[in-house]
């Protein structure tokens, strides 16, 4: 995640990235869902204000992505992971209306979900939620079946992953 947050953060620059990073190991494709959180944090970034505050947070193989926007309508709601959907009062902003759609698919396919609701003081929340590794999880050149395509991943600090093995990294 902190790979992501830095990322994202260049791009956006009169933001401010808060992040609060435990240490959780998740099963999957790195580079997937480094796009994922990359949405999410896009999305944040895009409806947060001049010289905004995102808040990252992960705990629990949960990661949660808050702007201080206007937050999301009632009849938003249900259509914001809709492939192309966009709110009237997002058609006016960069994008396709494939980000969350794109995130929810690549959560979906490691076992996870995102869920979406609006902050009590404003702003809208999302939060990616992700099966932790196994204890059982094989250390890294096990020669593991399936080595090419997942990788066990650190979801908080540094890069995530590539190939099969276990890294463990705090946040």
């Amino acid at each position: 995640v902190r790979e992501t947050v830095d990322l994202v953060a260049g791009r956006f620059p009169a933001l401010h990235f808060n992040t609060d990073l435990e240490p959780c190991l998740v099963v999957g494709t790195p580079e997937r869902l480094h796009r994922a959180i990359g949405n999410l944090l896009d999305n944040a970034a895009k409806w947060s204000p001049a010289e905004g505050e995102v808040e990252i947070r992960v705990a629990g193989c949960e990661v949660t992505v808050r702007d201080r926007g206007p937050g999301i309508a009632a009849e938003d709601l249900p259509h914001v992971f809709d492939r192309f959907y966009r709110s009237p009062t997002a058609r006016g902003k960069p994008g396709s209306g494939l980000g969350l759609a794109i995130a929810l698919q690549i959560a979906e396919a490691h076992g996870g979900t995102i869920v979406v609701d609006n902050a009590e003081d404003g702003g809208a929340r999302f939060t990616l939620r992700l099966p932790p590794a196994p204890p059982d999880t094989p250390d890294e050149g096990s020669g593991q079946p399936g080595a090419e395509s997942s990788a066990t991943a650190p979801v908080a600090d540094g890069s995530l992953a590539s190939g099969a093995g276990r890294t463990d990294r705090g946040g």
